[in-house]
């Protein structure tokens, strides 16, 4: 199914040629956008070469692009910083790990070992991804800074989902962060898709025939306002944790061992890796499964088997993954009250679960249209105004935008 052409509004254009000609001078050539996205099944599955259930949102990064005829690459986004990468230097530095001139160095390095010439250009750009928001503004962030590469300097001949590939080598080997493929590939692809990982260098991506406009329900992702910062060992920990339990049996992902094998194994596991190591990974044989199902329920129409997967998704993230209450956290267990609280007002109706990594950031409701206001103004009334958020789908992935 091809998406349809993403035009750029009046507003937003209007909005991207001031910011650009305030920052570079004249006026952009070329306008491109990249969407966030939701994780709908698959909780931690990627980095395993699990499976997934995706879906690109509403939300985007875009931007306003001119080539420069410079061998620099200058990126503003509102609100940020100047990033200036030379194009003469594609190394990744451990002194520019976590920051955005890696990741944008990162997907320039790779296109270039595709044998891309790349060249430079001047962008400015604008987003509705807020940082931190569970909706993935760093890998819009990638996927927009490919795509634009990719159609400026490659006669856009890299697929979605290898630009997203791109993105992830960006943020693994110049960012310093062990991600999975689940984000790029969402917000690359676009639309709802289901994808399985366990082809590592060809990821299989399949659309999902659902429309969920027509569900009765509202996609709500809820900014629990917690900060990600000093929760990066929390994040690590659970593909290392992991990683151990699929050590112990010689392979690399959890995908590659039989899940009667790990069960049988779990006495020695517990000794060799530790009881959380073992629990999550009974939670990765769990979710890895429930996604085929949840796309099975949605292709048939059967919306309140969908509802009851989520549900149980969302028990298997918080008892055996253990994401949502960072270890040692009492004072502050953010998530935790954002998924009592969705529980306390839907009543029983819909469902909810932690979405993304965990641990901060948001959780996902699946809210029938009849409470939706209710729903809306009880979250905004605990974890303040602007909280709840309503999203739809969007069908395209990373784009090129046309103009009037």
């Amino acid at each position: 199914m091809v998406a349809p052409v993403l035009k750029i509004n009046e507003t937003q254009k209007a909005a991207l040629d001031f910011g650009f000609s305030e920052v570079f001078g004249g006026n952009p050539e070329r306008y491109f956008s990249a969407p966030g996205r939701t994780e709908i099944g698959g909780n931690h599955t990627d980095h395993q070469r699990g499976r997934v259930l995706a879906a690109a949102v509403n939300l985007d990064t875009i931007a306003a692009v001119r080539p420069n005829g410079t061998d620099k690459i200058r990126i503003l986004s509102k609100g940020y910083p100047m990033c200036e990468i030379d194009l003469n230097n594609l190394v990744p530095d451990e002194k520019e790990f976590n920051t955005t001139p890696a990741l944008i160095r990162g997907v320039a390095a790779r296109f270039v070992e595709l044998g891309c010439e790349v060249k430079g250009f001047d962008a400015y750009c604008e987003s509705t991804v807020l940082p931190g928001s569970g909706l993935s503004s760093s890998a819009a962030y990638e996927v927009l800074i490919g795509t634009i590469i990719d159609y400026l300097y490659f006669d856009a001949k890299v697929s979605q989902a290898e630009v997203a590939q791109i993105g992830q080598y960006a943020e693994n080997v110049f960012f310093g962060k062990p991600c999975g493929l689940m984000d790029q590939t969402a917000s690359a692809v676009g639309n709802l898709v289901t994808i399985d990982f366990f082809d590592k260098d060809h990821p299989e991506i399949k659309p999902v025939n659902f429309d969920f406009s027509s569900c009765g329900h509202a996609l709500c992702i809820i900014d629990t306002r917690a900060s990600h910062a000093d929760l990066t060992d929390e994040y690590a920990a659970i593909p290392g944790e992991i990683k151990k339990v699929a050590e112990y049996f010689g392979k690399e992902v959890l995908t590659e061992i039989d899940e009667a094998d790990f069960f049988a194994a779990i006495p020695a596991l517990r000794e060799k890796c530790g009881d959380r190591a073992v629990m999550r990974a009974v939670h990765f044989y769990q979710e890895n499964a429930r996604v085929p199902k949840q796309v099975e329920a949605l292709e048939k129409g059967d919306f309140e088997e969908f509802l009851r997967l989520i549900k149980e998704s969302g028990y298997s993230s918080y008892m055996y993954l253990q994401n949502v209450i960072p270890a040692g956290y009492k004072e502050h267990q953010d998530v935790a009250i954002a998924l009592g609280m969705c529980e306390h007002f839907l009543a029983g109706k819909g469902a909810y679960r932690v979405h993304g990594g965990g641990f901060a950031g948001t959780v996902q409701a699946f809210v029938p249209f009849g409470i939706l206001e209710e729903f809306r103004n009880g979250i905004d009334g605990i974890l303040g105004e602007g909280a709840c958020h309503v999203l739809s789908i969007r069908p395209q992935g990373g784009v090129e935008m046309e103009a009037d």
